[in-house]
């Protein structure tokens, strides 16, 4: 077997040089987020908004979500995916509700 030097190619749109094994980990299939807002009611709003778009990316999804107080600030939600792939793809489609 004969050792190969890898070339890799800077991306043009971010700069990233890797590849897609990197990027995509067996067994890493859990998204965290992390939610701001003044109030449970908000909170939860925009929690149902990431809820939504993970059961577009798959209706199989798990989630749990730290305690929420009516005077809270903050909320962690860690969802859980049937592989990587899904997860990486609510991340990358999670972006447009970040503010």
């Amino acid at each position: 077997m004969a050792n190969e030097e890898l070339d890799y190619q800077a991306c043009d749109a971010c700069g990233v040089s890797a590849e897609m094994g990197f990027i995509i980990k067996e067994g890493d299939d859990v998204a965290e987020v992390e939610i701001t807002g003044q109030g449970k009611a908000i909170l939860e709003a925009e929690l149902q908004r990431y809820l939504a778009l993970a059961a577009e990316v798959n209706a199989n999804y798990l989630y749990e979500v730290s305690p929420i107080e009516d005077d809270s600030e903050s909320l962690h939600a860690r969802l859980r995916f049937e592989c990587s792939a899904e997860k990486l793809i609510f991340e990358l489609k999670s972006r447009s509700l970040a503010r």
